[in-house]
């Protein structure tokens, strides 16, 4: 078995060990789940020869992952920087990799209305319920997330896209916990399922986007050779 399959199957065992965790309210498996589960993904990208500033987010959602088990408010602004640091690193990719063409110029505009509305409107509707200290560096990370969501839709194509979008969910689920609004039951659960789907869309996405890229130009060498 190589090496590629054998952190895939580790990191199936990481995310099926924290989802049943969360279901089943058992916090220890959480605990130790949670901060396996971004690097052993980055490991995985890595030997698929994934762009550094791919791995680099991987690793800050990382840092972000660990920092927010704590329920310590300087802990979640040092995780939502954590992320934020994540979120530029996925903007540097997609402006290094990702195309203008992925998507038609007039779909590119619908979706920059619709992130741009959903933007306005959540960061609007939280922020009566918000800790008056955390207004401000919610509102900055909101906007961040919003223009990396957005990026992905149209650079890199589909997948990226509904990782952005699922990324974007994920932490407005978090925000409306921190704001006291209703949530779903098991809360953390559809956090990090939603996360978790996320991240490995990012990713698959930006593979297989880089992948279509490279068989073309190997194609073309192989034909000069010939």
């Amino acid at each position: 078995m190589n090496l590629s399959r054998v952190l895939l199957l580790a990191l199936g065992l990481a995310v099926a060990t924290d989802l049943v965790s969360l279901a089943a309210g058992f916090d220890p498996g959480h605990v130790v789940a949670k901060p396996l589960l971004m690097p052993l993904l980055a490991a995985w990208a890595a030997l698929r020869r994934a762009p550094r500033p791919l791995l680099a987010a991987l690793l800050f959602g990382w840092g972000g992952d660990v920092l927010l088990l704590s329920d310590a408010e300087p802990a979640f602004l040092a995780g939502m920087a954590s992320f934020a640091a994540g979120h530029v690193c996925y903007l540097v990719l997609f402006a290094r990799n990702g195309s203008r063409y992925a998507v038609p110029r007039a779909r590119a505009g619908l979706l920059a209305v619709g992130y741009a509305t959903a933007l306005v409107t959540t960061v609007a509707l939280l922020r009566p319920d918000l800790p008056a200290d955390l207004r401000v560096p919610v509102a900055a990370y909101s906007l961040l997330l919003t223009a990396m969501a957005y990026g992905a839709a149209i650079r890199l194509g589909l997948f990226t896209g509904l990782g952005g979008a699922l990324f974007l969910l994920s932490d407005t689920l978090i925000a409306t916990g921190v704001a006291e609004w209703p949530q779903p039951p098991r809360p953390d659960f559809w956090i990090m399922l939603t996360y978790i789907a996320a991240q490995a869309l990012l990713v698959l996405g930006t593979l297989g986007a880089l992948n279509a890229r490279r068989a073309p130009a190997a194609t073309y060498g192989e034909m000069r050779a010939v």
